[in-house]
């Protein structure tokens, strides 16, 4: 495993930050060498990009002599914990420790997320402390304040702690190559979306270059189901119903034998059957959260913002991936959501509402 050996922005596979990203990674880099006590968060529900690029910055805060701590709103997702080289780098956000780590920081980096509802109870743990936001989506009504990278051409927030190791010259410690490649993997579906760009791409080979193992860690995230996930997927698929004519599939995740809401991490991945069929311009996926409330996740293949649609139901993310979380049940939700995504693809397709 190489060190970049200069903050140089070119890498051996052909990669330079995008020159409007240059000034923001400057001042991301200034503020993250300058913390010595430093608490990352994420979104609610934390997907791999989110996880992984915090591991990746928390790696290499540490490697420069830093101390980072993970402070999650919901728990660290049990299939990405591979990544952690050290178990006690997380902390329960309800705990004393991360109460007394939060309350220390002299900086709150929160990754992936750009809105304040998005990091739940962590937003009352870290009110005081200068926050540094490194983040990917469109955005949105409820901007967290202070030090801002945010693009939402990147890729992946891994591709833009990606650039900030990049411009501090290193070091690389093997944490840091397998959670920025995690996060990208992840949110650009093994590459098979439309944001797995050149960068991306370059991003991946520069990684693989310095030490990651590409083919350990797919086979990690796509190789490793746990049998439930696998079961509770063939349940789900039993509910799959496709309008054809419209263009909109959707699924429910049932609920388990006891009526438990099945978790974020159970489904991961699971929207992109009905998004999979063929002719669907939107697929949609519906569960049921622990207080009864209805998550709803939305993917596109064709032109629609389901970014717009997203947040006509109080939620958001990408242009083609977002979601949103609406506190009535799922049977009320469902009729709405659908009808609602039916109106938008025709809106696109040029037949009106």
């Amino acid at each position: 495993m190489g060190d970049s050996k200069s903050g140089d922005h070119d890498v051996a596979a052909g990669y330079r930050t995008p020159e409007h990203r240059l000034e923001a990674v400057g001042e991301a880099l200034d503020a993250l060498r300058g913390s010595r006590r430093a608490v990352l968060t994420t979104h609610l529900n934390a997907d791999g990009d989110g996880v992984g690029s915090q591991v990746a910055l928390a790696a290499w805060m540490r490697a420069l002599g830093g101390r980072a701590w993970i402070v999650n709103p919901t728990a660290f997702p049990d299939m990405f914990r591979f990544l952690l080289p050290a178990h006690d780098w997380v902390l329960d956000a309800g705990s004393a420790e991360a109460r007394e780590v939060c309350e220390q920081a002299d900086l709150a980096v929160v990754l992936d997320a750009g809105e304040m509802p998005r990091i739940g109870r962590v937003k009352a743990m870290i009110e005081g402390v200068p926050v540094l936001v490194l983040d990917h989506h469109q955005p949105g009504e409820h901007p967290i304040g202070g030090i801002s990278l945010r693009d939402p051409g990147a890729c992946a927030t891994g591709e833009l702690v990606h650039d900030v190791v990049l411009a501090g010259g290193g070091p690389w410690p093997v944490a840091t190559l397998r959670g920025i490649y995690v996060a990208i993997l992840t949110d650009t579906g093994s590459f098979r979306f439309g944001n797995a760009t050149p960068g991306a791409h370059r991003i991946a080979a520069d990684l693989i270059a310095r030490g990651a193992d590409a083919e350990d860690l797919c086979r990690r995230i796509y190789g490793e189901q746990p049998l439930h996930r696998l079961r509770l997927l063939g349940r789900a698929l039993a509910t799959l119903e496709v309008d054809a004519e419209s263009g909109v599939a959707w699924m429910r995740i049932p609920e388990d034998a006891e009526g438990r809401a099945p978790t974020a991490e159970d489904v991961e991945g699971v929207v992109d059957y009905p998004r999979s069929v063929a002719g669907v311009d939107v697929g949609l996926l519906f569960r049921r959260t622990a207080s009864g409330g209805t998550k709803i996740s939305f993917r596109a293949n064709g032109s629609v913002d389901v970014n717009a649609l997203a947040r006509s139901f109080g939620g958001g993310g990408h242009v083609k991936a977002s979601g949103a979380l609406v506190e009535r049940p799922p049977d009320e939700v469902i009729p709405m959501v659908v009808e609602a995504t039916r109106r938008a693809v025709g809106q696109t397709r040029g037949g009106g509402a």
